[in-house]
């Protein structure tokens, strides 16, 4: 059975996540959240109709009636089920490649579950369930597109982008319907690649998992900016105009910064996961703001913002919260608030870029590997491995170590002042887990 990750369940269409599996987990998502109606999305993936037809199904057999916007980044879902206090779900394996899918449920109030409610799904996905007397109806209710699309051309403190060319890499995803039209309307001058999905070229050397084609574009455009998306849009990465790569630690703290200036970065503070860069954490204090660090996931990003009343967090992915507009990470929100940032210094993207924080030499290798990750990690030759990478870095450096929640990786990060010995220490580590794994 699949089991909750970090951004809900995930796996193999039609293999792994199946239609039988979907219909029952749309039964179960009923049972344990007692809605009577959900909003139900997708992205751009070939399984995606058949698996939101099952989970819909599984909606309805328990009496919970269902409206089908279609297409629509996971953000937008999230922003039309916080605007009509509804639960809801999009069906997208966000930057993962087209053969994979998944179901990612969201709470009336437009953000992730808890891990209480997804144990009691997890739960009622394992038993027989009665079901109701009374069939749930399904609606298709593409029109509540519209509702997002206003939110996001009409947002405060956005500045306008006239006299800003901007390529978006919309990797053939969710983004495709409305990323020319979001940005237009605030004046910028656009240019969209990658926004012709055929159901297997979503994130197909496209998006925010591969930079190079939009980095060529860029150049080749003379732009000053170039935006990534993945496939369900809730993350974006970026491009300066000589073709640098921009990651979610930069663009945080240049809306950092950005923010505190208009007085809008309550507490001065943000929240980031312990995988955001060293660089990041010291730029800030540099300029007085305090960063919070949580487990790796925007779901414990989000809960430190709602405990400690911060506006901006968000990982190095990509994932960026601007929590006065939206519960999770949106990454046309993100690049819109990142672009006027950039517009009102008048000064080139890679100089702002330079200028706010300098990146420690960072490392992070995936490891794949079959069977238990606990198991692996708690071995003694990989324990050892970190522990000695970790006592030769001292103070000047970091190494993290996980299992992914949507993959079977293990990760490893390992920053330094020197990007050979972070290179070095990291293929330590991953030759151990890879001895370990084979044991």
């Amino acid at each position: 059975m699949l089991e909750f990750g970090t951004d809900g369940v995930r796996g193999r269409a039609n293999l792994e996540l199946t239609v039988e599996f979907a219909l029952k987990f749309g039964q179960s998502v009923a049972k344990a959240m007692s809605g009577s109606t959900f909003v139900v999305g997708r992205d751009t993936r070939i399984s995606g109709t058949m698996l939101q037809a099952a989970f819909s199904a599984g909606l309805a057999s328990m009496g919970a009636s269902v409206l089908d916007v279609g297409v629509l980044p996971s953000p937008g879902v999230g922003y039309i089920c916080s605007r009509l206090r509804l639960p809801g779900a999009v069906i997208s394996a966000s930057h993962n490649p087209y053969f994979d899918n998944g179901i990612k449920v969201i709470g009336p109030s437009g953000s992730k579950l808890s891990d209480d409610t997804e144990a009691e799904i997890e739960k009622y996905v394992g038993e027989t369930l009665d079901l109701s007397p009374v069939v749930g109806i399904m609606n298709e209710a593409s029109h509540l597109t519209k509702d997002y699309l206003d939110f996001l051309t009409s947002l405060p403190g956005v500045r306008r982008l006239d006299g800003m060319k901007i390529v978006l890499d919309v990797g053939h995803g969710a983004a495709s319907t409305i990323a020319r039209q979001v940005f237009e309307a605030y004046g910028a001058t656009v240019v969209v690649i990658n926004d012709t999905p055929d159901g297997t070229n979503i994130n197909s050397k496209a998006g925010s998992t591969y930079l190079a084609g939009l980095t060529a574009v860029v150049i080749d455009e003379g732009a000053n900016l170039g935006l990534a998306f993945d496939g369900d849009a809730d993350r974006v990465l970026g491009v300066d105009e000589v073709g640098n790569s921009i990651d979610g630690d930069v663009i945080m703290a240049i809306l950092a910064k950005d923010l505190m200036q208009k007085g809008q970065l309550r507490h001065n503070s943000m929240a980031v996961t312990v995988m955001s860069n060293l660089g990041l954490k010291r730029a800030m204090q540099e300029v007085g703001i305090k960063v919070f660090e949580t487990l790796v996931g925007d779901r414990y990003v989000f809960e430190a913002m709602e405990r400690y009343d911060i506006v901006l967090g968000g990982e190095q992915s990509g994932h960026v919260i601007l929590r006065d507009l939206a519960t999770t990470g949106d990454g046309m929100l993100t690049g819109l608030f990142f672009a006027s940032a950039l517009c009102s210094k008048q000064a080139p993207t890679s100089a702002i870029v330079k200028a706010t924080m300098v990146r420690y030499p960072q490392v992070l290798t995936n490891v794949s590997f079959v069977g238990d990750s606990k198991v692996i990690l708690s071995s003694p030759v990989v324990e050892s491995a970190i522990e000695s990478a970790k006592d030769e870095l001292g103070d000047n450096g970091r190494v993290l170590v996980r299992a992914s929640g949507t993959e079977p990786l293990i990760r490893v990060m390992v920053e330094a002042m020197n990007n050979d010995v972070a290179q070095r220490l990291a293929n330590n580590i991953c030759d151990e887990i890879k001895h370990a794994a084979t044991l």
